[in-house]
């Protein structure tokens, strides 16, 4: 016979502010490793959940980051620590947006309130930072495929250790993940996969994969597991005040839909009962199980998971800890590929972020109480940031009939809100799935639509080989805006975008510009739009400088053209020191500040160039420079120096026999560990300080 679901009864506590004071956490204090669960009955760990979830509340209000999939997931969290024995037993988390809870409860609690602060914790696991980060992430969909590693490893080495993967319903929308998993069945490998399904991943979840979630949720059965590792039929009610049930239901068209699947000969009565699973008062009428089979059966044969070849579980409420105990408790006796639905709010336990998840996906920190605010004047220019300049300028194209944008769920963050909701018909949020993000545009391009590709520099990786295949060997006509180029400061090395002008630019047929501020940005996109071919212009994280954008300029931006921006008055005379600073982006700046400190107190012939274009370079302007008789070139770009702009200026230098000295100011041959932007800056050399230390050197 089916079962009902058995656990007592536990409601997270709810919030509605963040604690400016940190929280009295009785029970949490005394947790120190994972180890310290295991001997809290079901109503502590239930206590320390909600310990868990103020301290969390507090902690971010202190440092800042992430903030709503962290709340959703604590529950969890607590359940996987408490049953499984970590470290031996590796835990994997997704992208790691989440893992705050994780470190708290593996020996970082008090640390974390300076998470992701230089010298700090790192905003997402590290396996440098503790042995219960089995896995370094920051980006999306990788989880099952490390954890398949893992547990292949194990089975070869002969270990016993259990393996489980938590990945979000986002990520699971990237290609990666279902390779995974299409890998795992053909190994025959032992592991678990958590399927944490909160409806988003930065956005809203959308996509025929949110749909078939949705369908799954919406039935109201679920697959439970008893005590001796049967999998059984259950029913489960689905709560009316849950706030997915408006989307979920307009995803799945509606319980109708699925109740006219029902045939009919399995009765008129059956459908009457089917009815309770949809949230009605009436309770939940037990199935048979020869019913129950043909339920399953006959109305939801379409699982994916169970059709790939894991063993399903679920869907199950993710904030019940003592449900969440009892399945990881009894699925560790199970062999192969298995995978746990669970469903979660994103924000869980502090109400404003339950209202707006996407608001609340990140939070900065909360005003010091003793702090003075410092009143600008109203009248005080307010610089822009750089994903809306893309925004606006997408705007002001928008009725250009062969325009269409296209992002990897990244609408938000990439300024597109405004296009989206003015053009839906031309906007396209492909879910988690950069790949498909290029070819996409590619395929576009050929039908003689002109797309531009909104994605940020370290998600770009990820789409390199279709960059190359699919676009750029083709010559098709398409514009990547690539935000986030750079460093990125509290994120840090696994969202810096400092590789894409090493891995673009040796790519044919690519032209590539580099904004110095927000007028630049505006018409290099303006450029690079127009010009007929493969394109890409990067630009940074954070606000511009203050520069007014000009719509209307009469100024020219032509392809692989620069602009000298300033040189001392004694340049044109004879000198043996003569420099030519080439800035590429946004340290032009603190690379005219630097060059003109440097010039006034050694007397040193100087000019500062902003070069624009990384690819074509201007090299008529090199060569005009070379014969002015410039003895000292010295390139700055917020990008690796290997492989970078300044390589490409070496290149040619090398190729015209030039005979006198090259310096490249960028980011060495490391990985730039998390901080604020500007302490990353100073770490590298690039700031006005560092580029002016360098100037000092030069002989």
């Amino acid at each position: 016979m089916p079962h009902s679901i058995d656990s007592q009864t536990f409601t997270p506590r709810a919030f509605s502010q963040i604690p400016t004071t940190r929280p009295v956490t009785p029970l949490l204090d005394k947790v120190s490793l994972p180890k310290d669960l295991k001997g809290l009955n079901t109503d502590e760990l239930c206590q320390l959940s909600d310990e868990l979830r103020e301290y969390l509340l507090y902690s971010v209000g202190q440092s800042g980051g992430h903030f709503g999939a962290n709340l959703g997931v604590v529950e969890l969290t607590v359940a996987l620590h408490a049953t499984y024995d970590t470290p031996y037993d590796k835990l994997v988390w997704d992208v790691g947006h989440q893992a705050y809870a994780h470190k708290v409860l593996t020996g970082r609690r008090d640390e974390l309130v300076r998470i992701r602060a230089k010298g700090g914790l790192t905003a997402f696991p590290e396996r440098s930072e503790s042995e219960y980060d089995t896995f370094g992430v920051g980006h999306s969909s990788t989880s099952i495929s490390a954890g398949l590693g893992m547990s292949l490893a194990s089975r070869i080495k002969g270990e016993n250790r259990k393996v489980v993967a938590v990945i979000g319903d986002g990520a699971m929308t990237g290609g990666m993940a279902f390779e995974a998993m299409n890998d795992a069945v053909q190994q025959n490998a032992d592991l678990t996969v958590v399927l944490n399904d909160n409806d988003m991943s930065i956005s809203q979840a959308i996509g025929g994969f949110s749909r078939h979630l949705a369908r799954l949720w919406q039935r109201g059965l679920a697959f439970d597991i008893d005590k001796h590792g049967n999998i059984l039929m259950i029913k489960r009610e689905i709560s009316p005040d849950d706030r997915r049930v408006r989307h979920y239901l307009h995803m799945a068209n509606g319980a109708k839909e699925t109740l006219e699947k029902i045939p009919a000969k399995l009765g008129g009565n059956l459908v009457q009962n089917i009815g309770g699973l949809f949230g009605r008062n009436a309770p939940p009428m037990p199935l048979s199980d020869k019913i129950a089979e043909k339920v399953h059966d006959h109305i939801f044969p379409d699982n994916l998971f169970k059709a790939i070849g894991f063993t399903y579980l679920g869907p199950f409420d993710g904030h019940d800890l003592p449900k969440l105990l009892q399945v990881f408790e009894r699925a560790k006796q199970l062999k192969g590929a298995v995978l746990i639905h669970v469903y979660t709010v994103k924000g869980k336990g502090f109400l404003p972020a339950e209202a707006d998840p996407i608001t609340y996906h990140a939070i900065g920190k909360l005003p010091k109480a003793d702090v003075p605010k410092t009143d600008k004047p109203d009248n005080a220019p307010k610089a822009k940031k750089y994903s809306d300049i893309f925004g606006d300028w997408l705007m002001d194209n928008g009725e250009d009939p062969h325009m269409v944008a296209i992002t990897p769920a990244m609408c938000e963050g990439s300024g597109m809100v405004a296009f989206a909701k003015a053009y839906p018909a031309k906007f396209f949020d492909v879910a988690i799935a950069e790949q498909h993000a290029v070819t996409l545009a590619g395929g576009m391009a050929t039908g003689g639509l002109k797309p531009v590709v909104a994605i940020y520099s370290t998600f770009l990786q990820r789409g390199y080989d279709q960059l190359i295949h699919d676009v750029a060997l083709q010559n098709l006509d398409v514009t990547f805006a690539i935000d986030r180029a750079g460093l990125v400061g509290e994120d840090g090395a696994t969202h810096a975008g400092v590789f894409d002008l090493a891995y673009l630019r040796c790519v044919p047929n690519v032209v590539i510009a580099t904004p110095s501020d927000e007028h630049e940005c505006y018409h290099l996109l303006n450029a690079c739009y127009a010009y007929q071919g493969t394109s890409a212009i990067r630009y940074p994280r954070g606000v511009g400088v203050g520069r007014e954008i000009v719509k209307n300029s009469d100024e020219k931006f032509a392809i692989g053209k620069a602009k000298i921006v300033w040189r001392t008055d004694n340049f044109n005379t004879q000198s043996d020191k003569k420099v030519a600073v080439l800035a590429f982006g946004t340290r032009l700046n603190d690379s005219l500040s630097a060059s003109q400190t440097f010039a006034q107190t050694t007397e040193t012939s100087m000019t500062v160039v902003d070069m624009r274009w990384v690819k074509p370079l201007d090299n008529e302007l090199i060569d005009e420079l070379i014969e002015q008789g410039v003895t000292h070139f010295i390139t700055v770009e917020e990008h690796q120096r290997m492989g970078g702009a300044g390589s490409a200026v070496g290149e040619y230098l090398a190729s015209v026999g030039y005979g006198g000295r090259l310096m490249q100011i960028g980011i060495d041959d490391v990985f730039v560990a998390h901080g604020s932007h500007d302490e990353q800056l100073a770490e590298c050399g690039l700031d006005e300080r560092g580029i002016l230390v360098t100037l000092q050197t030069l002989k």
